[in-house]
């Protein structure tokens, strides 16, 4: 899936809450604190990493996400 990005970065929990992968920030964090989170190849632990244009995420074995920035027209 892709993942517009309307501001200069997100905050990786936050991230997935917007996505509606996790039902609250708690069990976000957790997942990432979990290492569940792959960016750009390597295991996030930071929750509240910031998630810039260009980076891709992987959650679990079934979700991948690549953050675009967004086309201004």
């Amino acid at each position: 899936m892709k993942f517009e990005l309307k501001d200069e970065y997100i905050e990786l929990y936050k991230l997935l809450k917007v996505l509606d992968l996790v039902d609250s920030g708690a069990q976000a964090k957790m997942i990432v604190a979990d290492g569940y989170v792959v960016r750009n190849g390597e295991v996030e632990l930071r929750k509240r990493a910031k998630i810039r244009a260009g980076d891709v995420l992987s959650v679990g074995d079934d979700v991948a996400i690549e953050v675009v920035a967004t086309s201004i027209v």
